[in-house]
């Protein structure tokens, strides 16, 4: 058998190792490929490793020897299923993998926007402390967790974690989710959508792109927050409207906005969230801690093996 990853690069940028995997098979490992290489990389492969790498339905037909592809993430959008199925290619994904590191991402953020580290860490790095009368300065609001009202849009793996973590902070949790109120934990209240909108001091986001969540948060719903809200999105992109959130960073309608996902990435310079007021992007990095990477490493080499022993685990296209 033969593998081909197709974007090795974002997985694996030299500081972990495929070395599980290449015990399995031969391996042709390629750090990044482009629409046009894709065929001719997987001409000879029975099995391809993607990310981000599209393999539509037109890329499909031209591989009549693939037998399986493992999609190293999460979402699985980049592979045409109906396709695949057509086929008969099992395709897998990597679940779960990264639940942990992007819940600390989403505090990541908030920490930052409540207690203004970035922006004090650059003050004194151009010298603002050394040249202070006194012991401290202080030119901006700092504002403690406790008590604060955070919402949550999507109450899955991710969401959940977030709700422990704001939990142990003292905040006070609602959740916008399909779960019963009765099944969930302590101190997460079930609430409705509007109501977490117009009463809720964070907004955060952890529900799936579809078709009723795309620019869930746009000039409607960033009217009804409160001036002081915050809202942090390590979703997906696409869930706001970038054009009316920066309008309203702009006029200040809103307090401020930390996210690590843009609806195109990586960013367009012309995204005007990149310098709208009070808005904190990091580059799609909230997955990608090493202990994360290693585990979604560990889960595709486990992917794999289980293919190649006649019995696949985590398939998406069953």
């Amino acid at each position: 058998m033969k593998i081909v990853i197709l974007d090795a690069y974002t997985v694996n940028p030299g500081d972990l190792s495929w070395e599980a995997l290449e015990k399995l098979a031969d391996v042709d490992i390629y750090e990044r490929t482009s629409p046009d290489d894709v065929i001719s990389r997987c001409k000879g492969a029975e099995m391809v490793l993607t990310n981000k790498v599209v393999l539509n339905a037109e890329i499909l037909c031209m591989l009549p020897r693939l037998q399986y592809i493992g999609v190293l993430a999460t979402g699985y959008n980049v592979v045409d299923l109906e396709q695949a199925t057509r086929q008969n290619i099992v395709v897998t994904n990597i679940p779960a993998y990264s639940t942990d590191s992007v819940a600390q991402m989403v505090f990541c953020h908030l920490l930052n926007i409540v207690g203004r580290v970035d922006y004090y860490a650059n003050e004194n790095r151009n010298g603002r402390w050394s040249e202070s009368e006194d012991f401290c300065y202080l030119d901006h609001n700092l504002f403690e967790l406790r008590g604060k009202k955070m919402g949550i849009i999507g109450l899955g793996n991710t969401g959940m974690a977030t709700a422990k973590i704001a939990l142990a902070f003292g905040l006070k949790v609602f959740a916008y989710t399909s779960k019963d109120e009765d099944d969930l934990p302590d101190g997460i209240h079930k609430d409705e959508l509007d109501d977490i909108f117009e009463e809720c001091d964070i907004i955060s986001l952890h529900c799936p792109l579809t078709e009723d969540t795309k620019h869930i948060i746009n000039k409607k719903t960033l009217q009804q927050m409160k001036s002081n809200a915050i809202v942090i999105n390590t979703g997906r992109g696409p869930l706001v409207n970038d054009a009316e959130l920066a309008e309203a960073l702009n006029d200040e309608e809103i307090a401020a906005y930390g996210a690590d996902v843009l609806t195109v990435e990586p960013a367009q310079k012309s995204n005007p969230l990149l310098n709208a007021k009070n808005c904190y992007l990091t580059p799609h990095i909230a997955w990608a801690t090493i202990e994360a990477r290693e585990r979604l490493i560990n889960t595709c080499v486990a992917n794999v093996s289980a293919f190649l022993d006649g019995e696949p685990i985590n398939v998406v296209n069953d």
